[in-house]
């Protein structure tokens, strides 16, 4: 008689007493773990088109813009236009003086003249302030002929916020000279050359005493005092 085997079906034993895994997928049938794969890439293909789909619903929704008109500048006027010739405002001339300005500051090369101070006095702001406004302010204008420039900035003083031009000198080796500062009347308004030639020419840089007479009483028609 012959011994029937105690190994269950479908499963290889070797000598060592181990087991094989179970046999292989027939030829021409994916495993189940590109399947599993496949499934995925299609569930993100579809969560992709419907999230491009409301992005362009939402596009169509949206109110379409209105065109931006055009702003054409005010006309100069000629007058203006020749006390313009000879100054800078472009945008690359003003960053490079800027630049200049900060490096000069930082590195103290700079000098305050006589004239600077005596309106500094006059007009009740400080050296400080100055300062503050070279790093702060904002180059308006570069004269190339004279290699100065004007900063426009402001300064505070009780409590309000009042505009200041300051007017520099640049020189060759990085030195400024602060020519002068003052409160402007027109504070975005750009000095021309022979403005501020005659404004440093013809001011004077002592502060002197000035003492009024007495006129008229407050309500009185006349000019002179009133008569007994």
């Amino acid at each position: 008689m012959t011994k029937q085997s105690s190994k269950p079906l479908g499963i290889n034993h070797n000598r060592q007493g181990g087991r094989h895994a179970m046999p292989a997928a027939p030829q021409g049938q994916k495993p189940a773990s590109a399947l599993l794969a496949e499934a995925q890439t299609g569930t993100d293909l579809l969560a992709l088109r419907a999230q491009l789909s409301r992005a362009e619903k939402a596009a169509r929704r949206a109110p379409t813009p209105l065109p931006v008109r055009a702003v054409r500048p005010a006309p100069v006027k000629p007058q203006r236009e020749g006390e313009l010739a000879g100054i800078a405002t472009d945008d690359f001339s003003l960053s490079c003086a800027h630049a200049r300005l900060r490096d000069a500051v930082y590195d103290a090369r700079y000098h305050l003249c006589p004239h600077a101070i005596g309106h500094a006095r006059a007009e009740g702001f400080l050296e400080h302030d100055i300062i503050n406004v070279l790093l702060c302010g904002r180059v308006r204008a570069v004269y190339p002929e004279d290699r100065r420039w004007l900063v426009h900035g402001s300064f505070e003083a009780c409590g309000v916020a009042l505009p200041l031009h300051v007017v520099v000198q640049y020189h060759k080796g990085g030195h400024l000279d602060i020519v002068t500062a003052f409160v402007p009347r027109h504070p975005h308004h750009i000095i021309s050359r022979a403005r501020l030639a005659v404004m440093l020419r013809y001011d004077d840089e002592q502060i002197r005493a000035r003492t009024s007479t007495p006129g008229a009483k407050a309500g009185a028609r006349g000019r002179g005092r009133w008569k007994r």
